[in-house]
């Protein structure tokens, strides 16, 4: 880590810090569902045409299934704008239907807060369906993730007093205000600074000009579109999907060295902020802290892997008798797949931000990384997007591992178990294990049928432990809904886009299933007084604890399939 790394790295967090807190007050209210009365006044007319009262809360079941019957119908309808596109309005440069299984990866991906991308934006997509088809999924995915988020920590703060079982909340309620309060205006404000910095918002046509160089005859063409709304969206909502291919590499989507930081602190703003909101909601600060200390340290070890494997370079440069040009060209570094407007500090650091985040959004070629550099990301996707993780994904996974945490003290002083003063009990334990074994399962088996059958095989570009690691890489990405990819497989096929869909879509409702059965379980449960005995879960010993455990059974799965990738692969290259 040069000085400078570490001062990037400094003001991030320091930036992140100072704008998560009045965030993360904000959500605590809408969470305690207390909303001010001219909040209520502007809601009213919403509910009424929906035909909902916000102040009914749901069972944890019906909850579940307004939220998987919403999602569905989202994603058909984002399919069938796809399959459609070229009969509709706002198709500039005249693009026809998606193809079926294109059209189900992307609709799935969206909807899932994964933004997995097979397609080129600029060449596939239409102005309208990038608007009304993936931009509105951006916001809809991300509330749905907050809202999940929200009834596990209404879960904990319930009193159990017999009136309230199991209720959790009023999903519609939930959806409705975390769009209109939170998701949009934040969406806007962030969409005017990036169109200040260069980011385009227009409605032209595709433009041709005369390169500099005039390499291309007849000209170069350049899209143009609505970026800077999407682009808003898809950092704030932790989505990822880039309006062009190149994503925020992409100048026309992130121009500055100033974008390119408040991309990542609008990655990190809402998860840091949940976190103080589950503190306050629970009534204890204390708590909020230690989780976020916990996905700090844990990020904080990523990023100081990443960027000195990234600063090493390529030995094999050396050995071909180029370490001249090597230091003049790379910055004694690796500079392969990285825009040069950002470096390798700006880059190794996005990239532990956008995979720990659950983002997938790219300044860089993770393909590119060195074996190590790589490796990174593809832990922490791995751990199960907790490290502050999607918009209340990662809190509500975070929170899984520290149940799991007190139970396994508990075993160890033979104690019944508490967090915040409900007892983790059987029924808990085993929806537990489910939340946490879901994705495990789908990356080992996604990956080994992809590598036994041909037509998985048939999209390595790259034999060897990269290959491996390349499907390794898609596979964790899509049942993490992450969205970002080692890009040398070729994965927009039939056979990829079944799997990745499949994938994409258990890894997020799998999970949030058995997270909203736990928020009513514990919903139900008494508050427990604090005693001589109960474990103190926000000091450093529990920090410790959380780190322990999530680095243990999150990434304990993996080791293996890490070994025959990127492991191999370093061995290889460093020999």
């Amino acid at each position: 880590m040069t000085a400078s790394a570490w001062g990037l790295l400094a003001l991030f967090l320091a930036a992140l810090l100072v704008l998560a807190w009045p965030v993360g007050k904000f959500l605590a209210v809408l969470c305690s569902e207390r909303v001010p009365r001219w909040m209520q006044r502007v809601e009213a007319p919403l509910y009424k045409i929906a035909g909902t009262k916000p102040e009914q809360s749901m069972h944890w079941l019906r909850y579940a299934l307004a939220l998987l019957a919403f999602n569905a119908v989202g994603a058909v309808f984002v399919y069938a704008l796809q399959r459609l596109q070229g009969w509709l309005p706002l198709n500039p440069a005249g693009m026809g239907a998606v193809s079926p299984d294109s059209a189900f990866n992307t609709a799935v991906s969206f909807v899932s807060n994964t933004n997995w991308q097979g397609y080129g934006g600029e060449s596939t997509m239409s102005y309208l369906t990038q608007m009304l088809g993936l931009a509105v999924q951006n916001f809809f995915s991300a509330a749905t993730g907050i809202a999940v988020a929200f009834a596990l920590i209404r879960g904990f703060a319930r009193r159990g007093d017999g009136k309230a079982k199991g209720l959790v909340g009023n999903f519609w309620a939930d959806l409705t205000r975390i769009t209109l309060w939170v998701l949009v205006p934040l969406s806007f404000v962030l969409a005017v600074f990036f169109v200040s910095q260069g980011t385009i918002q227009n409605f032209d046509a595709y433009k041709t000009v005369q390169t500099v160089e005039a390499t291309t005859a007849g000209g170069q063409t350049l899209a143009m579109g609505p970026v800077a709304s999407q682009e808003a969206i898809k950092m704030l909502g932790t989505n990822g999907g880039g309006f062009f291919n190149a994503n925020s590499a992409h100048p026309y989507e992130n121009p500055t060295a100033l974008s390119n930081l408040l991309q990542m602190i609008a990655i990190f703003l809402i998860p840091a902020g949940l976190c103080f909101a589950f503190g306050r909601v629970a009534g204890d600060l204390r708590q909020g802290w230690a989780v976020l200390a916990a996905m700090t340290v844990m990020f904080v070890a990523a990023v100081m892997v990443i960027t000195p494997a990234e600063q090493a370079g390529n030995p094999l440069l050396g050995a071909l008798g180029v370490d001249q040009l090597h230091g003049a060209l790379q910055g004694g570094g690796n500079m392969e797949g990285k825009e040069v407007r950002f470096g390798i500090d700006a880059s190794a650091l996005f990239a532990a931000v956008t995979t720990a985040a659950s983002c997938g959004a790219v300044i860089s070629m993770h393909d590119s990384f060195t074996p190590l550099g790589g490796m990174v990301p593809m832990v922490l996707m791995q751990l199960g997007e907790v490290v502050f993780g999607g918009v209340g994904s990662g809190l509500y996974g975070m929170l899984i591992f520290a149940m799991l945490a007190v139970f396994i003290a508990g075993l160890m002083i033979g104690r019944t178990p508490e967090y915040l003063g409900k007892k983790i009990e059987v029924r808990e334990m085993k929806l537990i294990s489910i939340a946490i074994l879901v994705t495990p399962v789908l990356v080992l088996a996604g990956t080994a049928v992809a590598v036994m059958a041909g037509a998985g095989k048939a999209g390595i570009a790259n034999p060897g432990a990269h290959g491996f690691s390349e499907i390794l890489y898609a596979l964790s990405s899509a049942a993490n809904n992450n969205g970002s990819a080692f890009a040398g497989l070729s994965a927009n096929t039939p056979f990829y886009n079944g799997l990745l869909g499949l994938a994409m879509w258990l890894g997020r409702f799998a999970v949030i299933v058995p997270v909203l059965a736990i928020a009513g379980s514990l919903a139900a449960k008494q508050r427990l007084p604090v005693t001589g005995g109960t474990l103190p879960t926000h000091g450093p010993l529990f920090v410790s604890l959380l780190i322990g455990t999530v680095l243990l059974v999150g990434l304990l799965n993996y080791v293996p399939a890490l070994a025959l990738g990127p492991v191999v692969e370093h061995l290889v290259l460093w020999k």
